[in-house]
């Protein structure tokens, strides 16, 4: 009797094991179907503003395998050790907006976002150059006059290969900004290529720059000996127009019909400044440039303002080369278009897109919303502007002092 009753104990004690193996390997084979996303328990609002139909399956995979398999050199499997749930949040938003292939699409993360910030309102040191991006390379748009970075030699067109030791391959140009730029006094390092007018590109070279704190120029004028007056635009402010309609008193006090209005590294600035320059040279109502945003917003057609104060008598050159951008393009693609200057020097950078500023909680977007074209429908973005009068300016002429761009715009007024 104490047998049987041992055997029943026996057999019911298997059956219970046997269920609660079997109840536990349910349970982990059910955890394990989960969907990925269900598995990811510390981060909030994976669901909120969700897009229907997009499947963020592999997204959330991806964020598991790191959590469970990652192990760095020193044989540490926390991945938070070396980014924060939140930094990899920031990561992959970044990684979507260079998905895009566009350059001037990135996002700010709270650290970047108030550097960002610092520098579009002017409280910043550094080298003083506008970069970007140009045929996929950190290139130098134009150093400032009389710049760290102009003092030490870079020109337009440099291209950046590496800031200190950082790889710039692959760098948008707002990442290279916040490594350029950096206390007072400091110094930055840069790996640059240059190609020269065509000749084949040389060898690497480095240079190093003290940081200052910028100030950026806005307008030089004069009156040369000869008789043509030289109005040079450093870049597009907020002041900008009102201190080209001064220099264009002076022009008109001067008694000469000869102006040059030299553009060159002028990185560009605000699009109201462009048209309020245009309209001093443009009947009222003409189209100066036209804002194309694909569909999603009425196409928007910035016009003169009608100011018109020059007569057919006006003879005007605009000099140009791959340092003149943004705003300088919409500015000389209309006069040139519109028969009231020649252009003179090299294809300029071919910046035509415009920029918006979205605000995400502490961080934020800056996103391309549309692109510029000139009145006869040129795409500024593809390939820039070409000059009617092509004139190269080559590294010997730079060291020389010379300046054949502005003797060929002398040469061409003085023969009007």
């Amino acid at each position: 009797m104490e047998k049987v009753s041992r055997a029943k104990w026996l057999i019911w004690s298997i059956i219970v094991v046997a269920w609660a193996g079997t109840f536990y390997l349910g349970f982990y084979i059910g955890t394990e179907r989960r969907p990925a996303e269900e598995k990811v328990t510390d981060v909030a609002g994976k669901n909120i503003g969700r897009p229907e139909n997009v499947d963020f399956t592999l997204f959330w995979q991806a964020w598991n395998v790191l959590n469970e398999k990652y192990i760095d050199n020193n044989g540490n499997s926390s991945t938070t050790k070396h980014a924060s749930n939140q930094e990899r949040v920031w990561g992959a938003i970044a990684g979507m907006t260079s998905s895009l292939g566009d350059p001037y699409t990135t996002f700010f993360p709270p650290e970047q976002k108030k550097k960002f910030e610092e520098e579009i309102s002017g409280n910043f040191s550094g080298v003083g150059m506008e970069i970007g991006i140009k045929d996929n390379t950190l290139t130098v748009i134009a150093p400032l006059p009389n710049s760290p970075a102009k003092r030490s030699g870079v020109l337009s067109g440099d291209k950046i290969l590496k800031i200190n030791t950082t790889v710039a391959a692959s760098m948008s140009a707002d990442e290279a900004v916040n490594l350029i730029r950096g206390p007072e006094g400091t110094t930055v390092n840069l790996t640059l290529l240059r190609n020269s007018s065509g000749t084949p590109e040389s060898k690497p070279f480095d240079v190093s720059i003290k940081r200052e704190v910028i100030t950026i120029p806005t307008i030089d004028s004069k009156k040369m000996d000869n008789g043509v007056f030289v109005i040079r635009l450093y870049n597009f402010s907020a002041v900008s127009p009102g201190l080209f309609r001064d220099a264009l008193k002076q022009f008109t006090e001067s008694k000469t019909d000869k102006l040059v209005l030299d553009l060159r590294g002028n990185p560009g600035g605000f699009l109201d400044a462009a048209v309020d320059m245009a309209s001093w040279f443009l009947p009222s109502g003409k189209p100066v440039v036209v804002e194309k945003h694909g569909g999603k917003v009425e196409d928007k057609i910035y016009r003169s303002r009608g100011y018109d104060i020059f007569n057919d008598k006006l003879k005007m050159v605009i000099l140009i080369d791959k340092g003149s951008a943004s705003a300088s393009e919409i500015l000389a693609g209309a006069l040139s278009e519109y028969g009231k200057a020649t252009l003179v020097g090299e294809q300029t950078f071919g910046k035509g897109s415009v920029q918006e500023l979205i605000p995400l909680g502490d961080s934020s977007i800056k996103v391309t919303i549309a692109k510029w074209y000139t009145p006869k429908d040129h795409s500024i973005s593809l390939n820039g502007l070409k000059p009617d009068v092509p004139v190269a300016m080559t590294i010997d002429d730079f060291k020389a002092g010379k300046d054949p761009q502005m003797d060929k715009a002398v040469e061409i007024l003085l023969k009007k």
